[in-house]
């Protein structure tokens, strides 16, 4: 995380200066239709054969907020997804084995390869949310020089990070299908489409 973001968030957490409230949330949240997408294993990444990965287009409105990064931390946590961090993506492919994840754009823009070598180069712009799976392989292709990402996790799982490799993807078929179901959509909670879409296993 860039220095500057650093201190920012940890004076932001510690004072609640320019911590948005929840009503100041609830307005900057817009009703999005679900994107929906699904990855094939390639040999090195292995995706998620039941768990399809979830796009939302500009879910909240970080145009006017003071710190945008902070808009989806206080969304997110009200939802369950926790441990947030604020950073980019990597320019490397790699997924997460053992927990899911979500990432909410709050300033630039960035090309971003979802899904390992044969999956789909999707442009992320600042307001749109990502929801990825266990397995979803992403990286970083090119973006602006200002861009950034608040990730967040469910609260069951265990972080880990994997790369592209059979190896990896060899030990990564056999923990992904435990990783937990969250509770909550990470953008619209409990009535939001993740649950009825992860659910259906579509």
């Amino acid at each position: 995380m860039p220095l500057i973001e650093s201190l920012k968030e940890t004076v932001e957490k510690v004072t609640g200066w320019v911590r948005p409230s929840g009503r100041e949330v609830d307005e900057a949240l817009r009703r999005r239709k679900p994107n929906v997408f699904r990855f094939a294993d390639d040999g090195f990444i292995p995706n998620n054969p039941d768990l399809a990965f979830i796009l939302y287009r500009s879910p909240v409105r970080v145009t006017s907020a003071p710190d945008p990064a902070a808009l989806f931390e206080v969304l997110f946590a009200r939802n369950g997804w926790k441990n947030s961090w604020r950073n980019g993506i990597y320019e490397y492919a790699h997924y997460h084995s053992q927990i899911h994840e979500v990432l909410g754009i709050a300033r630039g823009a960035a090309m971003v390869r979802f899904g390992g070598s044969k999956g789909r180069i999707v442009k992320l712009r600042a307001g749109d949310v990502a929801v990825l799976p266990a397995g979803i392989g992403h990286q970083r292709l090119e973006g602006d020089d200002d861009f950034l990402v608040v990730g967040a996790y469910p609260a069951s799982g265990k972080y880990d990070e994997c790369r592209a490799s059979p190896e990896e993807r060899d030990r990564a078929l056999k923990t992904i299908p435990r990783v937990p179901l969250p509770k909550k959509d990470p953008v619209y909670g409990s009535g939001g489409p993740l649950a009825r879409l992860w659910l259906k296993r579509v």
